[in-house]
C-alpha cells in the first residue's frame, strides 16, 4: 500500500492509502479522534470499575497511537494492562518513525515506548513499561485466534465502505465471543449496518457525541 504522511487539524499526523482513498486516523485531528474514541469513551469507562488487571484488545495497530495514547493513560496506574493488537499490513519503520505522536503526547518517555511498541517481534509478548503487556499479531482479524477474554475491545479498522467484510455480523460474532460479559467495544463508525452487527452478535449499543468531524461514535457492552 502507499501511504502518504498528512499533517491533521490538530497538528498531528495521519496516513492515507492512496489506492483506498482511506485514512488510518481523522484529518480532523489524529489525536484527539484517538482521545475522544478510544481513550474516553473506551478506557476511562473501563477504569471506572477500578479493575487490578485489565486486557485490551486492538483491531488494527496501524500506525500505534491508540496502545501510545493507552500506555500513556495516567488513569492506568496501578492497573496491570495486557494489550493485543492485531494488524494484517505492518509500517515499515521509515513511515512510523516520521509520525509525531510521540513529540506531542510526552516527550523522551513516549518516544521511547512508541519505539518499543513498533519494533518488538511479532507474536512475542513483551512488557514495555511496567505494567504493560504487549503483544502484536501479524494477522488478519479473521484468522485471529486470542488464547484469552478481553474487557476492552478498541475496533479501529478501515472503514466499513471500504472493508465491509470485517464489519459483519460474523466478525462482531467472534469478537463478542472473546469479550467478557460486561465488556465493552467502542468505534468510531455509526453505520446503520454496523449498529444492526453489533446488536445481532451480542452488544447493546448506544451512540455517543462524535470527535470533530463526526456527529456520533458506538459503544458496545457486551450482554
Amino acid at each position: 500500500m502507499n501511504r502518504k504522511l498528512i499533517v491533521t487539524d490538530d497538528g498531528s499526523h495521519t496516513l492515507k492509502v492512496d489506492g483506498l482513498q482511506e485514512h488510518y486516523h481523522s484529518t480532523f485531528g489524529a489525536i484527539n479522534e484517538s482521545v475522544h474514541v478510544f481513550i474516553n469513551a473506551g478506557l476511562r469507562r473501563v477504569l471506572q470499575e477500578n479493575p487490578g488487571e485489565l486486557a485490551i484488545c486492538e483491531v488494527g495497530f496501524g500506525t500505534g497511537l491508540n496502545a501510545l495514547l493507552t500506555l500513556l493513560e495516567k488513569k492506568i496506574k496501578g492497573v496491570d494492562v495486557h494489550y493485543t493488537a492485531i494488524e494484517a499490513y505492518p509500517l515499515e519503520e521509515a513511515i512510523w518513525t516520521k509520525l509525531n505522536y510521540a513529540d506531542i503526547s510526552g516527550g523522551e518517555e513516549a518516544k521511547t515506548a512508541f519505539a518499543k511498541l513498533h519494533r518488538c517481534k511479532w507474536n512475542e509478548a513483551k512488557e514495555i513499561v511496567p505494567g504493560f503487556h504487549f503483544k502484536k499479531h501479524n494477522c488478519k482479524l479473521e484468522t485471529f485466534t486470542a488464547g484469552r477474554s478481553f474487557d476492552l475491545v478498541y475496533f479501529d479498522a478501515f472503514g466499513p465502505d471500504v472493508q465491509p467484510e470485517l464489519w459483519s455480523e460474523a466478525i462482531f460474532r467472534n469478537i463478542a465471543g472473546m469479550t467478557n460479559t460486561g465488556g465493552i467495544l467502542v468505534t468510531y463508525s455509526c453505520k446503520g449496518s454496523v449498529k444492526r452487527a453489533l446488536k445481532a452478535a451480542g452488544f447493546e449499543i448506544e451512540k455517543l457525541p462524535g470527535p470533530k468531524g463526526k456527529r456520533e461514535i458506538l459503544r458496545g457492552v457486551k450482554f
